[in-house]
């Protein structure tokens, strides 16, 4: 529920997208088959696919609800210098990102996943993960030298 609700803006979105989620989970529960990927991901391969298809349905916007403490934690691993005058700039940055980028800052430093777990939710492996997340913080630092 909570992987849901970060991405929307009531909850009341985000009960109906975990709703859709379950059941689609409990009709397809025959299709599950353990290969070396967590019971969980496949889950989380069904909410990402909910969540898309009801912002597609409804032309929602995708909403972004962080705490102050996440953006701290990325902050510093964007090694910025006097970063509290910078959270601002970087919540422009992260709305600037499309859904798929988000998505990977979102899991990584919002919901603090392991790259391998963001592996397995993503269906890539682990390297490719930590390789995407730091292409996209390159993205957000490049973003805030320009905004200097």
């Amino acid at each position: 529920m909570r992987f849901v609700y970060q991405r929307v803006n009531t909850k009341d979105e985000a009960y109906e997208i975990a709703q859709q989620v379950f059941l689609k989970a409990l009709v397809n529960i025959q299709n599950y088959s353990f290969k070396e990927v967590p019971f969980s991901a496949w889950l989380f391969r069904i909410a990402i696919n909910e969540m898309n298809m009801f912002f597609r349905l409804n032309k929602a916007e995708r909403a972004i609800n962080v705490d102050s403490e996440s953006i701290k934690n990325m902050a510093a691993d964007l090694d910025e210098n006097n970063a509290e005058e910078k959270y601002q700039l970087i919540a422009k940055a992260l709305a600037q990102l499309p859904d798929e980028e988000l998505q990977l800052i979102e899991m990584r430093f919002f919901e603090s996943r392991p790259f391998n777990e963001m592996g397995n939710i993503l269906n890539i492996t682990e390297n490719n993960a930590k390789v995407k997340v730091y292409r996209v913080l390159d993205k957000i630092k490049s973003f805030l030298n320009l905004k200097k």
